[in-house]
């Protein structure tokens, strides 16, 4: 993965795979701290100490379609090289956080990148789970919550190809708004 909204997709996914209803994105860009920090939480089934320290090993998985489980280390991998590091906590029945920091501008940092075709794929792909996503850039914030969208979309679904694009648009400008990468 080569940018860290790549990152965000594959940790969200292993959300909805663990049964999760809401997914809270957190990205915070602080200049002045030099740091970057993503957090991704989740309202899923959650794990056990043990399933936690083994989530973090390339060589497991839950996964039958193959048999590595390359999200979180590579993630892990990505913030250690730019001076950051990676937490997870888990509770079972409770769901599951993830953190991880940056050294906002270290050479090594991988690119914000697209995170609206991101939380897009994730939208268009999930009809029953909720996302909402919060971005802060110093001073400037940007927040988008599909609960908000589903009371004012009634029953047309949010997979209709009209109210995607609005989502679209809706992201595109907030982001443009507090000037990420994006």
């Amino acid at each position: 993965m080569l940018e860290l909204a790549q990152h965000i997709l594959d940790i969200a996914e292993n959300s909805i795979r663990a049964g999760a209803k809401l997914i809270a994105i957190s990205i915070n860009e602080n200049s002045k701290d030099d740091l970057l920090t993503i957090e991704i939480s989740d309202d899923g089934c959650g794990m056990k100490e043990k399933e936690i320290n083994k989530a973090l090993d390339p060589f497991y998985t839950t996964k039958t379609v193959r048999r590595v489980g390359l999200g979180l280390p590579l993630l892990t991998n990505a913030s250690q090289t730019s001076g950051g590091k990676l937490q997870l906590s888990s509770e079972p029945g409770k769901g599951t956080k993830v953190t991880a920091t940056f050294q906002l501008s270290h050479i090594d940092r991988q690119p914000l990148g697209n995170i609206n075709s991101s939380l897009i794929s994730l939208v268009a792909t999930n009809s029953d789970v909720d996302f909402f996503y919060n971005h802060r850039h110093n001073d400037r914030q940007f927040k988008f919550d599909t609960r908000s969208i589903r009371k004012e979309i009634g029953d047309v679904p949010m997979q209709h190809p009209e109210i995607i694009k609005y989502i679209r648009g809706v992201i595109e400008e907030g982001l443009r708004k507090i000037k990420t990468e994006a």
